[in-house]
């Protein structure tokens, strides 16, 4: 990694506050195009629209899509911009450049009655991870939270006799978000029956994160990954394959909110997005439902 690069990222993460996930981000897109550079024997400053145009043509022969373009365009536009002002470049070569228009695509929600009935079929499981699982579910689904956000959570983030969460969101902003009584009852099933006892599977005295609300089989702090691998073994033993994933359950939160009146400014805030046009994109979803709802009721709606 050159030493522009590293000072990006570095400003990135200690000016910007930029999550790790979204600086390794930036550092892929912008190894991606410096490797190009490199191959066609092109300086750093001597980029211009050309140079660019042929790296996005490339990129698209290869296989990457549109929406991917998109974002290393936006990465670069914004790397360069910081290069300039530190005086590296004397122009920014992406200032101008428009990216690649990519297919809007909009979040798949499941349908409340797919949502309860898994919650319920989950229930009735026997094993013994049960109970985190449920609490899992409930919490993915009441909340809204993401993944990430999720696997975050402490013990001293949750007030179960206030019914509130704190939730350490993107760009390490906090938020209060609030749970219902179904989904306390459930974290406290959890916490009684179970944490405890996945908790002492971990030996290791200096593991720091210990503190961790949801635990992993052998009561180390839970992954993305082990998170998404729990909601497949969830549709595994229920026998309910319904494509369960944690944006999915967080688009399924938003949508039912708004199906049923909720204001889209507190929709925002629940979901921690810092624009509204972010959470307009529900809109269409349940414009979509309410057209497939009618088509499917409407005694003169059908086609013949």
């Amino acid at each position: 990694m050159n030493k522009p690069t590293k000072e990006f990222l570095d400003y990135l993460s200690y000016e910007r506050n930029y999550s790790p996930r979204t600086v390794s981000s930036y550092s892929n897109d912008i190894g991606k195009f410096f490797t190009f550079l490199f191959e066609e024997g092109i300086d750093m400053e001597d980029v211009d629209q050309v140079v660019i145009r042929n790296f996005l043509t490339k990129e698209l022969n290869s296989g990457i899509g549109k929406r991917s373009c998109k974002r290393r365009v936006c990465s670069l536009k914004l790397f360069y911009t910081y290069l300039t002002r530190v005086g590296y470049v004397k122009d920014n070569p992406f200032a101008l450049v428009s990216s690649p228009k990519a297919e809007k695509k909009f979040p798949h929600a499941l349908y409340k009655e797919q949502v309860r009935e898994i919650i319920e079929r989950n229930k009735k499981r026997t094993d013994e991870l049960e109970p985190r699982d449920q609490a899992i579910l409930s919490t993915l689904y009441f909340t809204g939270i993401r993944a990430s956000e999720l696997v975050g959570l402490t013990l001293q983030s949750v007030s179960l006799k206030q019914r509130l969460i704190k939730v350490d969101g993107k760009g390490r902003k906090q938020r209060v978000v609030p749970i219902s009584d179904e989904c306390k009852n459930d974290i406290e099933r959890y916490l009684s029956l179970l944490r405890s006892d996945l908790a002492s599977r971990n030996n290791d005295p200096l593991d720091k994160e210990k503190n961790a609300l949801f635990l992993n089989d052998n009561g180390h702090k839970l992954t993305t990954r082990g998170l998404e691998y729990i909601l497949d073994s969830i549709e595994q033993k229920t026998g309910t394959f319904v494509g369960l994933h944690p944006h999915i359950l967080r688009h399924s939160f938003a949508t039912h909110l708004l199906e049923n009146g909720a204001d889209l400014r507190i929709i925002q805030e629940l979901l921690g997005h810092e624009s509204l046009n972010t959470t307009q994109v529900y809109t269409h979803v349940s414009e979509e439902k309410m057209k497939e709802s009618y088509n499917h009721s409407h005694p003169r709606a059908h086609k013949k």
